[in-house]
């Protein structure tokens, strides 16, 4: 039997990508035992759309994306707690895949896979998937020694985040929170990159300079919150044997 999966959703004033969201996710070949939405204090028909697709909706009132998704995953039942975003159009069969993946390697501890830009055409797709999605897999995990969760689309076993939630930074909204999760578990669980476990992502996230230099800066600061011994080189360390694995990692 396919372990059970939550799908959790943070939300603030997406009402439009949402919906088509929660379209893509009422068509799955394998549907979710529960789709959870967070709403992070919208002022549009966010709530009223997650209602109508049958969602579970929860408020979280702590502004920032690291705060509405640890409420989310707090909250989930399931077996996988599975993200995405509110502008991620699923695959049909990506639950299916979440569960079946997880199901045949029971030492999994997250999962995670690229998106592609839907909005684009080739060949500004092809350039934008490298640069920026691969990009982030490449510079990211060389910085954390491993493979760091991409928030549009990544699972992980709801064990897990049992034992990691205590130490992320939920509460902080200048933080990276895939970055953050991936941190926390990336020394303790393995996390797999399965390339072929793709969604849609839409290029708002690539639209004006600020945008992009603050998405940089929220990097650093992930990176900068978590103490010295999780700068890059000291997280090589220990992922190569050279220091200290156990105990907790830096939290505020």
């Amino acid at each position: 039997m396919l372990p059970s999966v939550s799908v959790v959703i943070p939300c603030l004033n997406d009402a439009g990508p949402l919906e088509k969201c929660l379209r893509t996710l009422g068509a799955q070949t394998h549907s979710p035992m529960e789709i959870i939405v967070v709403d992070n204090g919208s002022t549009d028909s966010s709530a009223s759309v997650a209602r109508r697709h049958g969602a579970i909706l929860i408020s979280e009132p702590v502004p920032g994306i690291a705060a509405a998704a640890s409420a989310g995953y707090d909250h989930a039942a399931g077996d996988i707690i599975v993200r995405c975003d509110t502008d991620s159009l699923l695959p049909v069969s990506w639950v299916q895949q979440i569960a079946t993946t997880f199901h045949e390697d029971p030492t999994l501890g997250a999962l995670t896979g690229p998106g592609t830009f839907y909005e684009l055409r080739p060949p500004w797709s092809w350039l934008w998937n490298v640069v920026y999605v691969y990009g982030y897999f490449a510079a990211v995990g060389s910085a954390l020694a491993g493979v760091p969760l991409f928030g549009s689309n990544m699972a992980v076993r709801r064990s897990c985040w049992e034992a990691v939630r205590p130490e992320v930074h939920r509460n902080d909204v200048g933080m990276h929170d895939d970055m953050c999760l991936s941190m926390h578990l990336g020394l303790r669980f393995r996390i797999r990159f399965q390339r072929s476990l793709q969604v849609g992502i839409s290029p708002r996230a690539l639209v004006g300079r600020g945008n992009r230099r603050r998405r940089i800066q929220r990097a650093f600061h992930t990176l900068g919150a978590h103490g010295t011994e999780n700068l890059p080189w000291n997280r090589w360390a220990r992922r190569l044997g050279l220091g200290k694995t156990t105990g907790r990692l830096h939290t505020k």
